[in-house]
Formats: structure tokens, sequence, C-alpha cells
């Protein structure tokens, strides 16, 4: 017997492979299946099942392409109403591999669907469970996503049903049942996720908050539902693609990987309302990039901010990348549901430089820079962009608070007129932020490299744990 955790950080999103005498099973599958078909064929198995514990909300699935490919059953949990076909497992229900089983446990409350997967060696005992979003390590699943799809889903009776499912299934397991949850640390869908990737069950008995016996069922919704941040708006939409289904990886490839030269590229952008997205290195993009153009880095969690900031997922997608990451960046889009990109820039910025068409940069200064002019003007407006529980935490003496999750609702609080030093945590989000506004017209914006741990780490502006009542969102 094999088990193998694939770990996506830029998701934080853990799909795991499971091996057993000639057979093997995959859970929880990100919608880019080749890494699994490549495993199979390497360890000359047949993938016999693809488990879903849930229809995921922060990603699309894989499991319609990879059932398709191998001929491999999808299974669901009880109560799951896919537009397509599918096992729904009873609760309880054993499913063979080799010579191991997989059993179906209901587990409603993240979802009303979420159903966990006991994993049972050769002689039946209980050895791990494939906990997706019901059970984390260190935290559980937040209750409050299904209500944006079904209204009458209310977070309370969620957080009630999850209080159950981990009481009556989960806590009687044996304390020596490793977890293997669906998130790590990172991941929106819940608030206290530990950095540790798997644990012992009876080790999360002692560590998670959310497992502490002594909670009452009215405690334990209390305690989940604090503090929770509004979900991200693209989890809707993925949540109905994983329900109903979608188009084929291969044919998103296939149309977005088309390399245009920078004439085309321009006519095409200039007939279109396409979004020109450029996703090289923050500071490189600020050395130079096409007006108008918005910079998410791959180097970052790429497709949860893509999946924040683009509100239109059928908008067309034209892509500035390093050369040899235009397919990689289609699929890390198609993660999200964003299937219309429609090409790239052959030969990436530079072709454009070479063909001496319109450029645009931004204002990059150090962190030691700002922080001498800071001293020299203490009235300078500087914008926080990181989120407010970081801004909570430390911010600078006087900075607002306009977190770039929140960017397209709260913008028109930004005065053109006014000139902003903007920082983030380390500098990602601080360069998408300004790509955003200077695309909308602000043009009096000024990143600071490093972020607020370089100012930090110059130690000459006033720190505040104050939140001034008149800080933005």
């Amino acid at each position: 017997m094999k088990v193998e955790q694939i770990y996506t950080g830029c998701l934080a999103e853990a799909a795991y492979y499971i091996v057993s005498d000639g057979e093997a099973a995959v859970i929880d599958p990100l919608r880019d299946i080749q890494p699994f078909i490549e495993r199979a064929n390497q360890d000359n198995v047949i993938i016999k099942y693809v488990f879903e514990t849930h229809f995921h909300a922060d990603f699309v699935s894989g499991h319609l392409d990879l059932a398709e490919k191998t001929g491999a059953d999808i299974v669901f949990g009880p109560s799951a109403q896919p537009a397509y076909p599918a096992l729904i497992a009873e609760d309880g229900q054993e499913f063979r591999i080799g010579k191991i089983s997989i059993r179906a446990i209901h587990t409603p409350g993240h979802t009303m669907e979420s159903t966990c997967y006991l994993l049972l060696d050769e002689q039946g005992k209980e050895v791990a469970i494939f906990t997706g979003d019901t059970l984390f390590i260190g935290d559980v699943g937040r209750p409050d996503l299904a209500q944006h799809v079904i209204s009458e889903l209310t977070e309370e009776k969620l957080a009630g049903h999850l209080y159950d499912s981990l009481h009556t299934k989960i806590l009687p397991l044996p304390d020596t049942v490793i977890i293997y949850p669906g998130h790590g640390a990172g991941s929106a869908c819940g608030k206290k996720m530990s950095n540790e990737r798997t644990d012992t069950l009876g080790n999360q008995k002692k560590h998670n908050y959310a497992l502490n016996p002594n909670l009452t069922k009215k405690q334990f919704i209390q305690q989940v539902l604090d503090g929770l941040m509004p979900p991200p708006g693209y989890f809707p939409y993925n949540v109905l693609l994983n329900i109903k289904g979608y188009e084929k990886l291969d044919k998103v490839i296939e149309r977005g990987n088309k390399a245009l030269s920078p004439g085309t590229f321009e006519a095409i952008a200039n007939t279109t309302d396409a979004i020109i997205l450029d996703v090289r290195h923050a500071q490189i993009f600020a050395k130079g990039f096409i007006p108008n153009s918005i910079n998410i880095g791959l180097d970052g969690q790429f497709a949860s901010w893509a999946g924040t900031l683009i509100p239109d997922f059928k908008q067309p997608i034209l892509l500035v990348t390093e050369s040899g990451k235009e397919q990689e960046t289609i699929t890390r889009l198609a993660r999200v549901g964003y299937d219309n990109c429609i090409g790239y820039l052959e030969g990436g910025f530079e072709t454009w430089k070479v063909a001496q068409m319109e450029t645009d940069q931004i204002e990059s200064i150090s962190a030691e820079q700002f922080s001498e002019l800071l001293i020299e003007n203490s009235k300078l407006a500087v914008l926080d962009v990181r989120r407010r529980s970081e801004y909570n935490s430390e911010h600078i003496v006087g900075a607002e608070n306009l977190p770039l999750d929140f960017l397209n609702q709260y913008m028109s609080q930004i005065k053109p007129e006014q000139t902003y030093y903007v920082h983030c945590a380390g500098g990602y989000r601080s360069m998408t932020a300004i790509s955003i506004l200077k695309a909308r017209g602000f043009q009096n914006l000024v990143d600071v490299k490093g972020g607020f741990s370089a100012i930090k780490s110059v130690n000459k502006v006033p720190l505040t744990e104050y939140v001034c009542p008149t800080t933005l969102l």
C-alpha cells in the first residue's frame, strides 16, 4: 500500500494518490490531471476511483477529465447531486482498491454533501482518514460557504452539523488514525490552519481548538464562526462548475496557447474587452509593462488572487509571461475557472520593447528611502493593502488600510490627485494593487519594495496596533 500527498502551494491544496495491488484511487485532484496519470503509468496500476470529498469552492476539480481518460468511477458522498454520472456512496459504504478498502463517512458541516474517506488496511485496521474540508490540522472547515449557493443553509446550521459530524463520526476513531486534510496554511477554507500537512487524530484532540472536548455545541458554533473573513468572490462560481461540469482542460489550453506578435496582441487588446494579465515578478513588472496591464505574479498565490481580483470569468485574457511559462499560466488560471485565455505575447515583454510599442513603469523605492521620506513628512499618504487582520496586528502610524481583496469595491475612496506610497507585507500585493489602480487611471502611486517587513527592519518609522476609526476597508 502506498499513500502519496500531492500538495499545490499556490492553492494550499492537498490531493491524494493511493495504490494497492495493481489498483489506485485519487482523492480531490486538481484540474490538471497529468501527474496522476503519469504516476499510474509508472506504477503500472489502474485508477479505479476518483473520490470527491465535496463540491469544492476554491478550485475546479479534475475528477471529470480524470474519469474520462482512465475509466475511473467518480464517487461522492450522500446527498451530492452532480449533473453528470457518479457513484453516490451511502454512509459507511466501502470501496475496494487492491487489498485495501476506503469507507465513506458522511460528515456534513462544511457543506451538506461533505464526506471523509477512511482508509482500511489489508487486515481491516483503520489507518488514515482523508478529511477534505471537514477537519484540518489545527482547524476545521469554514461552515459559511454553502449559503452563498443555497441561501437557507445558514452558517449557524452548518456549524451545528459540523459539530455533530466531528463528535459522532471522527472523534470516536482511534487516536492513531492519520489525518490527511484537503488544505494547509494559506487556504481561505479555514482560518487557523497549521503549516503541518498531516497529524494523528490523537494529537489533534490535544491541540486543535475545535476538538476541545469541553466545548458545548453552542460554544463550538461561536468559536468556529468568530473571525471569519468574507470568502473570495470566485468561490460560488467554482462550486457551480464542480456541480454542473466544465470544459475539458485540453481544449482550454489549446485555445489559450497561441503566440501573438506585438501588433496582433495590441490589435486584439484594442478591439476586445480582454484584460492584459502580466504574471512576471513584481519588480520586473515595475521596470516596464504594457499600459493598462494587471500584474498578478506567478511566484505568489497566483490562482487565488486571480480569482479574487478578476470578477468576470468570461472575460477574455491576454497573457504576458516569462518565456516558457505560458502553458503553466493557462493551467493555473483554469484551476479556478478562468477558461477564456485567448493568447499570449510571443517572446514576452522584450519583443514588445523591440517593436517600440508604448510602455509604462511604476516608481518603486526602498524601505530605507520610504522611511526617510516619512520622517521628513509625517503627513505622507501611506496606503497599506494588507488584510485587515495584518493591519490590526501592527501598522504604520497614519497609514490607511485598503485590503487588496476589496480593492475593486472601495476604489472610489482613493483620491486621484493624491500621491500614495503603497505597501503590503512583502511587495507582491502592493504591485498588484498599483497595477489595477493605474489601469483605472490613477497615476500618483509609489511602490515600497519589500513591504512592511522591510519597513519594520529599517526601524525608523513609528508603528502602532491601534486601528484608526477612519481606516478604509
